[in-house]
């Protein structure tokens, strides 16, 4: 990967930091589509592609598998040490291995790259059937895409039914969409600071990271990938904005409150220690994400209405049938809890909406690992498939 170097000496891709062709595999493998996935929104996409990960081993009768859903600059790499071909450290990884809640000496745990994304599976840095880069000619894609392309997956692995689909943010999104599409595929359903549909105030913040994205002189309309400059002043900046929304002001206050960054004097051109923070998230994401997959991706999560040609929210919630758990985080400033009690009350086989405490906002659901296990352990033994032997389009 060509690379730039930062005047604070922080290590920078010239362009993305995608995962590309050449690049360590890591502990992906991949599922290859073998026709276009035709999609929402109109047209097709042709040469799909998911990476995907799984821990544990599948049961004779397929009956122990687990789909686990990541956000929006998640990937694959659930759990597990940072390593050639995973530049961080698995995202849940308290969650998934022997003795934990998705104990992997009983159970099957499967987690794919998202549709669009760029650790692996198909999206903008992606190439084309004619090998250049997908970049801005990328096509819109909806949530129901993204189910489209991860039931191809299951069926490829073989599995007609999830035990458990569970998701946070985004990946509650895409879980939703699971339950309420294939309710006959879908054991049991976690949904973790979602929603049944995007806010307008979720839709504003998200519109202005993509227009932070779209205003870098490097965008290129998308076209950067193989040109040397990338938009990576547009990407951080995108991340600045969206980490404040992701943490909670009182927990910001007690951490930073008006401090100045070590020697740094902010009356001389320095920065405060929140300054420095957002500064540290956004060049942390720059190294592993692109541009035109948070792009692609936000306008997604936008597009989410999970009634939309289904006679509204309410009737759509009605068609779910998975034991369901739904929480929201107490702090959670993007994702209040108010939508997530809306999915609590529509939801026919959900209880009382679960509150996860946290100081820490919408990240919450990341880092309260012992809140979240506890609400896992209360579903995983309940919903077992049956299997099915048919194993297309699968790569070691």
């Amino acid at each position: 990967m060509n690379t730039v170097r930062t005047s604070s000496q922080v290590t920078l891709p010239a362009a993305s930091g995608a995962w590309r062709e050449g690049d360590p595999p890591g502990r992906r493998r991949w599922y290859v589509r073998e026709s276009p996935l035709v999609l929402e929104a109109g047209g097709e996409l042709p040469g799909v592609r998911l990476a995907f990960e799984t821990w544990g081993q599948l049961a004779p009768d397929r009956s122990n598998a687990v789909l686990v859903l990541h956000a929006l600059t998640g990937d694959s790499h659930v759990a597990g040490p940072a390593e050639p071909g995973h530049p961080t450290a698995g995202w849940w990884d308290g969650l998934i291995g022997p003795g934990r809640a998705l104990d992997t000496d009983h159970w099957y745990v499967v987690a794919p790259n998202v549709l669009g994304g760029c650790q692996g599976s198909t999206g903008p840095s992606s190439a084309r059937p004619s090998g250049r880069p997908w970049g801005g000619d990328f096509p819109f894609l909806t949530q129901r895409d993204h189910v489209a392309a991860e039931a191809g997956l299951a069926d490829a692995l073989g599995i007609d039914r999830w035990a458990l689909v569970v998701g946070g943010s985004m990946g509650g999104m895409r879980a939703l969409e699971w339950a309420v599409s294939r309710p006959e595929r879908t054991g049991a359903l976690l949904l973790l600071a979602t929603a049944a549909a995007a806010g307008a105030e979720q839709i504003a913040w998200a519109g202005i990271q993509v227009h932070a994205v779209r205003s870098d002189p490097n965008w290129q309309g998308g076209h950067y990938h193989d040109t040397g400059r990338g938009p990576l002043a547009g990407l951080g900046l995108a991340r600045r904005l969206a980490h404040v929304t992701y943490r909670s002001e009182p927990e910001l206050q007690v951490r930073f409150g008006r401090s100045s960054q070590g020697t740094e004097d902010p009356w001389g051109g320095g920065r405060y220690q929140v300054e420095s923070y957002l500064d540290h998230h956004a060049a942390k994401l720059v190294r592993r994400f692109d541009a035109g997959s948070y792009v692609v991706l936000s306008e997604t999560m936008n597009s989410h209405d999970i009634g939309r040609g289904r006679g509204g929210v309410r009737a759509a919630l009605s068609r779910v049938t998975a034991a369901t758990l739904v929480a929201g985080v107490d702090s959670d400033r993007l994702y209040p809890l108010s939508q997530q009690a809306e999915l609590a009350a529509g939801i026919p086989t959900a209880d009382r909406l679960r509150v996860i405490a946290s100081p820490h906002g919408h990240d919450g659901f990341l880092l309260e690992g012992e809140q979240v296990a506890a609400l896992v352990r209360e579903l995983v033994h309940r919903g077992h498939p049956q299997g099915a032997s048919h194993r297309p389009g699968l790569l070691p």
